[in-house]
């Protein structure tokens, strides 16, 4: 921040001037005034002690007094022990709102860095549809993508859709055990919620057998390897990975259903990517690699014929990359697609958006890159975040009590429009307006709780408290949005941007102006530490203390229009970087609610 700079180039002068010796700027330390204190900007005085030789307090005072005198930025100070609390004066705060008011791309970084990052998200699979924790997901490595874009970095949005393994099999061989040749077109079903009931279909079969094996006297392992259904499904897989044409023409079959299922749910949730991978088509690249691995030495085969990695350096256990049968893992393609990734984009970065459940994973798939002596190994960063559960508990696909994504954007649609008729203020907006109105509300509600809680933490996410107009919620900040907009609207021609400095700011005045100012910190913070959770409560933050601005001054009703016309531009500004946050969440703002 500008202030901060300005700020510590003048405590250093003041110190130099004061105590007669020089001190390095990085021995400045420099923080936003508490609330409960007065001032705007706080210079912690406890590392300049060895220069001052003085007490803390006496050491805040006389760089106060010198600060006050010398500094018009500065108009009052006062000291708390050992902090020194300085008053922005008016009129600096007047002149940041007029050059924001001015800068359209204010926040968002113009320059080029010239770094090249990769997000990976979404990451589905072929046999389900997506469901809560997908949403998550999603909302994460697409909101962190705009944020990375706003900090001057070419992204790269990338998708990894697991189209093949044990799983898709299973879901295949129950399609062709029970599914008498339905189709989305003949039963009505989203494809990915065709494909999904079949995968419940198959464990409901699986732990019958499993069930009987046991009642014969095998034991709970021995039944779930020995299943006929499990069996089949591990012979299916090889036929697959063999190039049987029955085989491969129903899987392909069954994953375009799923991959049309899939782009309904990424349009109405609003995220894209600028790169799909599919696992069908890197799961070779990785054999591959793996291949190159052993003959250099990087690994090593066992009598059986499976290829391990030893990672004792990394004080983690062998890892398998290949099977006896020369089958692929999971973590076979993962180093496939990194080694192209950074092959083919030259990339500064990768982050891959996955649940703290894969944290090991991880952990094995950038040692294993590091041994393989790619430099680029470090380059590499798992963004990993906690479980959305319900009220009701966690969810298992399986068991088909998985909590459906597209159920929950259609329930929270739904709930924006029965909440916002019950207001009454939609009765004259058309139709078609009002039900898009009614997604933004509901989609927006549902964005905005995903995101607001850092990434680590698990979070429970609650339909009904996510949508309350008047909480700490998605709809809470666009409703400020639309007040400003409505306010702007009445206050029409009659009204200039004036940013020019005739009287004394309120308080509540310039808060607002103060919290504007901090926004692009923000974006570089939430940019650096991989959260936008920052900017989720930031934007909320900024939205409360308009609607305590907007109920406790006049604005339009004022006979000094100078002022009034200060406060429109004041709040016109406001609802630009609401609308310009929200949009890094990637979530809309309406005009009208």
């Amino acid at each position: 921040m500008q202030l901060f700079e300005d700020i510590k180039k003048s405590t250093q002068d003041a110190v130099e001037t004061v105590f007669g010796k020089p001190v390095d700027i990085e021995n400045i330390a420099i923080q936003h005034t508490r609330k409960d204190f007065d001032g705007d900007v706080t210079i912690v005085v406890f590392p300049l002690l060895k220069i001052s030789k003085k007490p803390p307090e006496e050491t805040a005072e006389m760089l106060g007094n010198y600060l006050k005198e010398s500094v018009d930025t500065v108009s009052d100070f006062n000291v708390v022990k050992g902090f020194l609390n300085l008053v922005i004066s008016d009129s600096y705060w007047v002149n940041v709102l007029g050059k924001i008011t001015e800068n359209v791309s204010f926040g968002i970084e113009t320059t080029n860095s010239g770094k090249t990052i990769m997000v990976e998200y979404s990451q589905p699979n072929t046999n389900k549809p997506l469901h809560l924790g997908h949403l998550r997901n999603n909302m994460l490595g697409y909101s962190l993508a705009n944020i990375l874009m706003a900090n001057g970095h070419k992204v790269i949005k990338a998708n990894i859709i697991n189209d093949r393994g044990i799983h898709i099999c299973k879901s295949m061989l129950a399609w062709l055990r029970w599914g008498k040749g339905e189709t989305p077109e003949s039963t009505g079903l989203k494809g990915d919620h065709l494909v999904g009931k079949y995968y419940v279909e198959f464990n409901t079969h699986y732990q019958a057998e499993i069930k009987d094996l046991v009642s014969n006297g095998a034991t709970l392992e021995e039944a779930e390897k020995t299943a006929p259904l499990i069996l089949e499904a591990q012979e299916m897989l090889k036929k697959w990975e063999a190039g049987d044409s029955g085989t491969v023409s129903t899987w392909k079959e069954m994953n375009s259903w799923v991959l049309k299922g899939f782009d309904a749910s990424y349009k109405t949730l609003g995220v894209d990517f600028d790169e799909i991978y599919y696992e069908s088509n890197t799961y070779l690249l990785g054999k591959e690699h793996v291949a190159k691995g052993l003959d250099k030495g990087y690994f090593y085969k066992k009598d059986d014929g499976s290829v391990w990695c030893d990672l004792k350096e990394a004080k983690l256990d062998p890892k398998l990359l290949l099977r006896s049968d020369g089958t692929s893992v999971y973590i076979t393609q993962d180093i496939g697609t990194a080694v192209q990734r950074f092959e083919d984009y030259k990339l500064d970065r990768q982050i891959y958006v996955v649940g703290n459940e894969q944290n090991h994973h991880f952990q094995v798939l950038f040692a294993i890159l590091k041994k393989m002596g790619y430099a680029w190994a470090a380059s590499n960063y798992h963004l990993s975040y906690g479980m959305v559960e319900l009220p009701s508990g966690k969810m298992k696909s399986r068991e088909g009590t998985v909590v459906d994504a597209d159920d929950i954007m259609d329930e929270m649609v739904s709930t924006a429009k029965k909440l916002s008729l019950e207001l009454g203020k939609l009765d004259d907006m058309p139709e078609d307006e009002r039900e898009e109105l009614f997604k933004i509300i509901g989609l927006g509600a549902l964005k905005y709780y995903l995101l607001k809680v850092e990434p680590k933490k698990q979070m429970l996410f609650d339909p009904e408290e996510s949508i309350d107009f008047n909480g700490h919620t998605g709809p809470f900040i666009q409703y400020s949005y639309t007040r400003i907009q409505s306010l702007v609207k009445k206050a029409g021609a009659n009204y200039n941007n004036d940013n020019g400095y005739g009287y004394d700011l309120d308080p509540l005045e310039k808060g607002i102006i103060k919290l504007i100012n901090q926004y692009p910190s923000i974006i570089k913070e939430a940019g650096d530490s991989l959260s936008p959770a920052l900017i989720a409560n930031y934007v909320y933050e900024l939205a409360k203390e308009f609607n305590h601005f907007y109920q406790s001054l006049p604005i339009l009703k004022l006979d000094d229009e100078q002022i009034a016309a200060f406060r429109i531009n004041l709040a016109e500004t406001t609802g630009r970087v609401i609308k310009s946050a929200m949009n890094l969440l990637g979530i809309d703002v309406p005009d009208q609610m």
